[in-house]
């Protein structure tokens, strides 16, 4: 007998798109790290309370004729409201493609893995006798009954 050595195991496909996953995510320019952090504080508590605040004393400020720089009707504070709303929303279009990106290299693993799950599966079938067409047609018939079901229970 020949002692040759065992074959490596083999690598999982599934744990090497999770690999591709972490890398798109390390692999964010400073500019993507910066407005996934802007989207991230503008989406918070501290950030509606930094408003209040800075409203509230804005206001009052401008409502004492000895220290108003922004008479009402506040101008220049509506002015960079306005502007901050701009840089906010492109921030969070920003964010939001990334996620999209990273939500579709998502759902293409589980389709990926779903159908090798289904290989697997049939695979084990055949090697059991069990016959695969009868499972489909089950499986068909179930998610029919489902669907009428939920269609049901909507109205």
């Amino acid at each position: 007998m020949d002692p040759s050595p065992e074959p490596p195991p083999p690598v999982s496909t599934i744990m090497i798109k999770h690999e591709k996953i972490q890398e798109l995510h390390k692999r964010r320019g400073l500019q993507d790290r910066i407005a996934d952090r802007v989207t991230a504080f503008s989406g918070s508590v501290p950030f509606i309370y930094i408003h209040i605040i800075w409203f509230t004393v804005w206001i009052v400020i401008n409502s004492v004729k000895a220290w108003a720089f922004d008479p009402f009707p506040f101008g220049l504070l509506t002015l960079i409201v306005s502007l901050e709303a701009i840089f906010l929303s492109t921030f969070v279009m920003l964010s939001q493609n990334r996620e999209a990106l990273r939500s579709e290299v998502r759902s293409q693993i589980d389709f990926e893995t779903n159908i090798l799950s289904e290989v697997w599966l049939e695979a084990l079938a055949a090697k059991l006798g069990v016959e695969v067409a009868e499972v489909h047609v089950a499986a068909a018939e179930r998610i029919q009954a489902a669907k009428a079901r939920q269609d049901q229970a909507t109205g």
